[in-house]
């Protein structure tokens, strides 16, 4: 079970806007002139507040002018990074062959059957598997990805419920990357695909336990909010699907699963700082769900199910960090939870899983994660041991209340990810499957991993992840990838990365940013990056970059930034305020248009995102927010040398941002320095969907840095 339930990372010259426009845009060096967007002025005023959007035409993907703009600014982008095409092949084959082709993942146990997931050579989408009681018994295919995605330009198989009889798969597709999935049951026994097809869902399907109703989330036509839990009897007509729950808070999203226990359907409703729960028998799918516990304002909760109780993991009464709770499964409301595990300040509570012997507990300390185990009868009571500096480990899969083996991940920025198995009852571990990178050249032994402290402007310390290649010296010579996050509580741990290494091989320091605005250091750090505090996560970023400069990793002229969606508003903001500190910058899919998008209730997630940004229908919100947005911020300045992907059905955040942060970046900068805009035509915010495909983008930005470098192969 976790905590947040979520809780969001992309062909011809534009000759006449070329004409249209007098301001023709500064050569930057080399033969060819980068498009030039028009300028048509469109006034938004609010609280008596006037800006003037001269590219907000270009959000209209239906626009054929539009549409050719993108693809004049796709052909610029590859004229000008023409000369490394052949070191992006390079780039690309290298990262390919570290991969393992025909692989398999490590199998789990439910419900009688043993399922996998595998990859075979030359195939870029995955095969999924079971096999019933014993795995060497024959394997049974479930579904081929690669002949799915074959009639499609993009293909993502979205959710897979098995029925509780294990004669039938709901599943679900998306063939255009707006996350909007059309579900339909397959019949296992004979391979037959039902009539029955359920469109512009999220992809998640839960089944009653009798075997014939299922239960799934309806998304919002316009705003892809997912707002209504309708129910589904398997041979009916969806225009027949009964609505069980509408969510009218539209910041509010709602989901439906089943409990561990398969006792309980769950549906919750959550938004950025409030969730609410209402729970049902699975044996009973035609009564009323009940509410578990209302909806309070910053009340925050998640549950689980074992024998006769619910286990809560919750903030309430001021926990911030988050407590455990317990309270029988016929009084479920606020008033009778009984602390588990009681609130820590130094201690955030991220994950429980329920074994009948055992509680485990992911928990993070100082940044670092941690699993506890405590066993019922109060005897036991102990953390796994890990000796890394800096480290990623987390729950895995574990379906079954019986077994006496936990499966949980580890693996740290020089150690690639395992899977490994504990047995409660010997203490000992087995490493199932240690990922395997291909090529005969890696060793863990020849990089170097630690975790820096950096002084924030406030005296705050920010944490900083940071790996390379044994041998350096720390001379400011050395070219370093700066990355960080910093929204939503997110934390990004440090974690291994076999494509990463084409950076470290050649010289590369790579550095993970802790800023506020994630949870590495506890909820409040998260508290203190959002919302009126929001600054603390851009400056926090940029003392870090002070700090890596002036400990001598690196210097301005080798240092580079990095961040996607959120974070790459956080690289908007930063060029803004301190352009002159980074040589380059990568912002992927980037969140930067912020005020006009918060003030647009019609976009996806943007009521849901209130809690985050603030409303900026409120004036107090909308003047911070207007302070820091990156496109209502471009001034005449020098802008480092910059790479900006998006994806034309992106969901999360419109293409139509970063091409208009590129417009008016051409129009204002008074460098010379490379400005380029890539839209993937035919994805989302998650990039390409094949295997290998997504790699192509990771070697057009690799060699985009390394060009910067001047390194060549």
């Amino acid at each position: 079970m976790k905590k947040h339930l979520i809780i969001l990372i992309l062909s011809i010259i534009f000759a006449a806007s070329c004409k249209d426009n007098k301001e023709m845009a500064k050569p930057i060096g080399i033969a060819v002139q980068p498009p030039v967007a028009k300028k048509k002025p469109h006034t938004i005023t609010v609280h008596n507040d006037t800006r003037i959007d001269n590219y907000y035409w270009l959000n209209n993907r239906e626009d054929k002018e539009v549409l050719e703009y993108l693809h004049a600014e796709n052909t610029y982008t590859k004229t000008v990074m023409q000369h490394t095409e052949a070191f992006q092949k390079q780039l690309f084959e290298e990262m390919k062959a570290r991969i393992k082709e025909d692989d398999t993942s490590v199998p789990y146990k439910l419900n009688g059957y043993w399922f996998q997931t595998k990859f075979m050579a030359g195939k870029d989408y995955p095969l999924y598997i079971r096999k019933k009681e014993g795995l060497n018994t024959p394997e049974q295919l479930l579904f081929d990805c690669n002949e799915m995605a074959k009639p499609h330009n993009y293909f993502k198989l979205g959710g897979i419920s098995i029925s509780p009889d294990n004669t039938m798969a709901a599943y679900s597709t998306d063939t255009v990357s707006r996350r909007q999935y059309t579900i339909r049951i397959k019949n296992l026994n004979t391979g037959e695909v039902y009539k029955d097809e359920i469109e512009n869902t999220t992809g998640s399907i839960t089944w009653a336990n009798d075997n014939k109703t299922l239960f799934y989330a309806k998304k919002d036509e316009v705003t892809l909010r997912s707002y209504k839990i309708y129910k589904h009897v398997l041979g009916t007509n969806s225009s027949d699907d009964i609505e069980v729950f509408h969510e009218t808070d539209d910041t509010f999203n709602t989901f439906i699963y089943k409990t561990k226990s398969k006792k309980y359907l769950v549906i919750g409703s959550s938004s950025t700082l409030s969730t609410e729960y209402r729970i049902l028998n699975a044996d009973t799918p035609n009564d009323d769900f009940k509410v578990f516990q209302e909806r309070v304002k910053d009340l925050e909760y998640s549950i689980a199910h074992f024998n006769d109780s619910f286990y809560i993991i919750t903030n309430a009464d001021n926990a911030t960090n988050f407590k455990v709770c317990k309270t029988p499964e016929t009084k479920t409301s606020k008033e009778n939870w009984q602390d588990l595990l009681p609130h820590r300040t130094d201690v955030l509570v991220e994950d429980i899983e329920i074994f009948k012997d055992y509680l485990v507990v992911n928990e993070r300390q100082n940044g670092l994660n941690t699993i506890r185990i405590i066993s019922w009868n109060g005897k036991e009571d102990y953390y796994l041991p890990f000796d890394n500096e800096t480290y990623n480990a987390y729950l895995g899969n574990n379906p079954d209340f019986e077994s006496e083996i936990l499966r949980y991940g580890y693996n740290a920025l020089t150690t690639p990810s395992s899977v490994i198995d504990y047995n409660f009852k010997t203490k000992t571990k087995e490493v199932k499957k240690e990922q395997e990178v291909l090529g005969g050249v890696f060793k863990k032994e020849n990089y170097e991993s630690k975790r820096l402290w950096a002084t924030a402007r406030d005296g705050v310390k920010i944490p900083i992840s940071i790996v390379y290649k044994k041998g350096i010296k720390l001379n400011g010579s050395n070219p370093l990838l700066q990355y960080a996050y910093g929204s939503y509580g997110a934390t990004i741990d440090p974690s291994f990365s076999s494509i990463r290494l084409s950076l470290l091989d050649r010289g590369f320091i790579y550095a993970i940013s802790h800023i506020r605005g994630g949870e590495y250091l506890g909820r409040n750090w998260y508290e203190n990056g959002k919302l009126l505090t929001k600054k603390n996560t851009f400056t926090d970023f940029i003392d870090c970059s002070k700090h890596l400069i002036s400990e001598g990793y690196t210097s301005k002229k080798h240092l580079y930034a990095y961040g996607g969606s959120a974070g790459g508003l956080l690289m908007g903001v930063i060029i803004n305020m301190n352009p002159e500190l980074y040589n380059g910058v990568l912002a992927a899919v980037p969140f930067v248009d912020v005020v006009t998008t918060m003030l647009d209730e019609s976009i996806p997630l943007t009521t849901g995102e209130y809690d985050e940004w603030g409303n900026p229908n409120e004036e107090e919100f909308y003047t911070y927010m207007k302070s820091y947005s990156p496109y209502d911020n471009i001034k005449p300045q020098n802008y480092p040398n910059m790479l900006v992907t998006t994806g034309l059905h992106d969901s999360q955040v419109q293409y139509w941002e970063p091409a208009k942060w590129v417009a008016k970046l051409r129009e204002l900068k008074t460098d010379d320095n490379k400005l380029l805009l890539h839209t993937d035509m035919d994805a989302g915010h998650g990039g390409a969907s094949g295997r290998f495909e997504s790699l192509k983008e990771v070697a057009l930005e690799y060699a985009f840095l390394l060009d910067l470098e001047g390194i060549k192969h």
